[in-house]
């Protein structure tokens, strides 16, 4: 058998991804250093193939980094590789921050469109009221004189009933059945549903 021959020294012994998540989840600040060391480069490739943002690339990796500290003791072996994990993490991290982006753009844009939306029209405004003023002097020239005089009184003029009544001339009682007549009238002639 032949032995491989390194040129340059020693070979560069991978570390055991798994066994430096497992000695993280312990609060290992050595191994987490060493892990760092091991995942960190590819952390960032992964965020930056997301965002395409050197500076928003780097926040990501550090905050996936940062993840992987506090969160190591979820890592589950027999569902991946460690590398596999962190590099999930990673890419979820970056989808998250494009998509926040995505909708924080959107809200911007549905903000700028209500601030073109038209002002209050004031026309329009005016010309719904003169017609529902129409409506209603139409109204009141169908009902009976003293229906009209008697609901002119007491809404127009704010009289109180026993006012209306004094005014012209009739009972209390016949003044309230005349305006509630009146009024049924009125609400029935402009559409309103009682």
């Amino acid at each position: 058998m032949t032995e491989a021959v390194h040129v340059g020294g020693a070979p560069a012994s991978r570390p055991d991804l798994e066994e430096l998540l497992s000695q993280v989840a312990l609060g290992d600040q050595r191994a987490f250093a060493a892990l760092y060391d091991a995942v960190a480069s590819p952390v960032l490739g992964v965020a930056r193939g997301v965002l395409r943002d050197r500076a928003q690339s780097e926040e990501v990796a550090q905050e996936v980094l940062v993840e992987v500290w506090r969160t190591a003791r979820r890592f589950r072996p027999e569902r991946g590789s460690a590398v596999n994990w962190i590099l999930t993490l990673a890419h979820r991290r970056a989808v998250d921050r494009v998509r926040s982006a995505e909708a924080a753009a959107a809200r911007d844009h549905r903000a700028a469109l209500l601030d073109r939306m038209p002002a209050y029209d004031q026309v329009t405004e005016q010309v719904e009221a003169r017609l529902e003023r129409e409506q209603v002097r139409h109204c009141l020239l169908a009902l009976t004189e003293i229906q009209r005089q008697a609901i002119t009184l007491a809404y127009y003029r704010g009289l109180t009933y026993r006012q209306v009544a004094q005014d012209l001339g009739l009972p209390l009682g016949t003044v309230k059945t005349r305006l509630r007549d009146g009024l049924v009238r009125l609400r029935d002639c402009l559409g309103v549903d009682g």
